[in-house]
């Protein structure tokens, strides 16, 4: 009988879906790091919904582990409480605890069963860059700044070849531990955009995808950059995306460039 009380007075756990978009300048990606006790965007996260549940158990599971430096519109994760809160009100006090450079956008009850990286269908990222003479110090931490002279057009078309289903080995970090380095792209190109009232000239290399290795837009990025500047070939860029190489076509593009766009389900 006692097991019986016990059990029956445990508050039930509460599951939320929430949209969060963070700068992540500051912090050494989104995977919590206990160990070194370094900042993440999950574990602020996770000590705010410690607060908010009166430091009761709860989770953050997120859909995408970006890298730090790496910046989010997008990013989708469920929390896991053991009380429930309206969600509108619950996105209130989460906003009015959190850092300033990290926002929920949305957030709404989901069931137990929702898994934010198993049930995602496609994410979307941005990878953006300036060409100007001087690099803007207004735009610095989110936008890569590329001094050289880019052939746009011989950049698109080596987007293009990355669109399909490809081996993306030689486009990712060796210590990945995926099943299998085969990824499906289904958008890649590269597009000037408007950042007013900056007066920078800024391009996007948009890709979208089913999923993503370690690294994988960077390494893709970094390939286009080198192709832009004239550093490697379309034939270079064929030939990575069809045999495996001991060394890299090219080096990781910088993080501070890279945005998670949105994350559809």
């Amino acid at each position: 009988m006692p097991f019986f009380v016990l059990f029956y007075n445990q508050n039930p756990m509460t599951y939320y879906k929430v949209i969060i978009s963070y700068k992540g300048t500051q912090y050494f990606g989104w995977q919590s790091q206990p160990e070194e006790e370094k900042p993440t965007v999950q574990e602020a996260i996770q000590q705010v919904i410690k607060r908010v549940s009166k430091y009761q158990a709860c989770t953050v599971i997120g859909a995408s582990r970006t890298d730090a430096g790496v910046h989010a519109q997008g990013q989708v994760a469920k929390l896991t409480i053991p009380q429930e809160i309206a969600p509108d009100k619950l996105l209130l006090g989460m906003n009015s605890l959190l850092p300033k450079d990290i926002r929920i956008l949305g957030c709404e009850l989901c069931p137990a069963e929702f898994n934010p990286i198993q049930d995602s269908k496609m994410k979307e990222y941005h990878y953006y860059f300036s060409v100007n003479a001087i690099e803007n110090p207004l735009l610095f931490d989110i936008v890569s700044h590329v001094s050289s002279d880019l052939d746009i057009q011989l950049m698109n078309e080596g987007a293009e070849l990355f669109i399909g289903e490809h081996d993306f080995y030689n486009f990712s970090r060796r210590d990945s531990n995926a099943y299998t380095t085969n990824r499906t792209i289904s958008v890649c190109d590269i597009r000037k955009i408007n950042f007013a009232p900056f007066n920078s000239i800024i391009y996007a290399i948009r890709i979208v995808g089913e999923g993503f290795l370690k690294q994988m837009v960077r390494y893709m990025a970094g390939s286009l950059f080198e192709l832009g500047q004239k550093n490697i070939s379309l034939q270079d860029l064929h030939h990575y995306l069809h045999k495996h190489q001991a060394g890299k076509l090219s080096p990781a593009a910088k993080a501070k460039g890279l945005h998670l766009v949105e994350i559809t389900y």
